[in-house]
């Protein structure tokens, strides 16, 4: 099979030379997997300078959660800017206040919130971590093994999804332990259920010794975990730590930046285990591509902050929350359903590619939030890392951009719009791919390089 929508080589001479020019005034900090250099974007198709064609099942990272330029976002944000383009969050616009009232409408959380406006998810979960300890007078938190919730230092302290985001920034904020993730598929705490071991452990070793219930003031989780795997968790376990949370006074934070906003078929990702959070961080693909992040907590707590508390230069901004309010009502209307559907089918397509391919350990998700761990062999279950980096680096060079996470899982995030045709497109680049580093890895690998 060959991609017609591939004209050049990869990267192309126009690529090549934007390439040469970043290396010289960009950061090489940046984690780039494969040079795909951008020219412009509809919905789930994106070209590159040279006018190749590629299908995009990563969305800047579930970010672009309409699709590429979504006419119904792109119109709000023109009509926003030609208003005002800049107040300060220390004065008010209508924008602002109607995303709020918004979110308070959408709110997983029964009762009525408010919300702090910023632009990123980092600094989203830096508001609610600060907001939790300012609320509960407590100084300790609990995060996840494999979690991600940035990278600044507030936020850095509970990313542990690879060591090289924490290496040679140490220390960063006290007071943070770690718990596993309850993961079945590759369980580490003993015990068949990695549910309800985990909370055995928060409850009985952690609360009884290390660190006192009464001093935590927060538990920070993603309800699904995204850079560690896209894991999704046991039946159970959400409400269970709910419970807990609520017999300790303890404050639960859901980490909805990658899974929110429509990705996992409901708005919330939370939705889907019965748990409700007293703080919500958001951001990705709320603005479907401009940056905003929020972050929402019930009135009942958020309303103690005290006047300066808190506080930014952007958040709020006009053109910015145009964009959001334009998202949310395409997400709520029709992708969200779209995301459910869609993501049914293509949960069942990679199953039946699964049973094809044996080093496809696992097929696992919600809606469009779809991880596929790769194995050397399903009875060891022993991470493939070389392959997934491989498959990925050479599905760009058959037209489908992908991202792993984990230690060897390959994620699909495309936008909440793809079709099934395009999934099926998807489908077809990603089997070919697979075959050619399975069959022929140094070959495949020389060809990608």
């Amino acid at each position: 099979m060959t991609n017609r929508h591939i004209k050049t080589e990869l990267p192309g001479p126009k690529a090549r030379a934007l390439l040469a020019r970043d290396a010289k005034v960009v950061s090489p900090s940046y984690p780039r997997d494969y040079p795909f250099v951008m020219s412009h974007g509809r919905g789930t198709e994106v070209w590159d300078v040279d006018g190749n064609r590629f299908l995009d099942f990563m969305a800047g990272i579930a970010v672009c959660s309409t699709g590429h330029s979504h006419p119904q976002v792109v119109q709000a944000i023109k009509d926003a800017a030609e208003k005002f383009l800049h107040i300060s969050s220390d004065y008010w616009h209508e924008g602002q206040v109607r995303l709020g009232e918004r979110m308070n409408e959408l709110s997983p959380m029964k009762e009525p919130t408010m919300s702090f406006f910023c632009q990123s998810g980092t600094e989203s979960v830096e508001g609610a971590l600060k907001l939790a300890r300012y609320v509960t007078g407590r100084g300790r938190f609990l995060g996840f093994i494999g979690g991600f919730h940035g990278r600044t230092m507030g936020s850095l302290s509970f990313t542990s999804s690879k060591y090289t985001q924490q290496q040679g920034f140490f220390p960063s904020m006290p007071g943070v332990t770690h718990v596993p993730y309850p993961n079945n598929y590759r369980p580490l705490l003993s015990g068949a259920e990695q549910g309800e071991a985990v909370l055995r452990y928060i409850e009985d070793v952690l609360f009884q010794g290390p660190v006192p219930a009464s001093e935590v003031a927060a538990v920070l989780i993603e309800p699904i975990q995204g850079e560690g795997g896209y894991l999704v968790p046991p039946p159970g376990f959400l409400s269970g730590l709910r419970a807990l949370c609520d017999k300790y006074g303890i404050l639960l934070i859901f980490d909805e930046v990658q899974s929110g906003i429509g990705r996992t078929g409901k708005m919330f990702a939370c939705e889907h285990f019965g748990a409700i959070p007293d703080i919500m961080t958001l951001a990705k693909g709320l603005g479907s591509g401009l940056p905003i992040g929020l972050v929402v907590a019930k009135a009942s707590i958020m309303q103690k902050w005290k006047r300066g508390a808190h506080g930014n230069t952007f958040g709020g901004n006009p053109v910015c929350c145009a964009a959001a309010l334009a998202t949310l009502d395409l997400v709520e209307k029709e992708l969200m359903a779209n995301a459910a559907a869609v993501g049914d089918y293509f949960l069942g397509k990679l199953r039946e590619l699964q049973a094809r391919h044996e080093v496809i350990g696992e097929v696992r998700g919600r809606g469009l939030m779809i991880g596929m761990e790769l194995v050397t062999n399903r009875a060891s279950k022993a991470p493939a890392k070389e392959l997934c980096d491989r498959l990925v680096e050479r599905a760009y060079h058959n037209g489908l951009l992908l991202l792993a996470c984990g230690k060897s899982t390959l994620r699909f995030m495309p936008p909440l719009s793809v079709s099934r045709g395009e999934i099926d497109e998807a489908l077809a680049l990603l089997e070919q791919s697979l075959g050619e580093v399975t069959q022929a890895p140094a070959r495949a690998g020389a060809q990608a390089r």
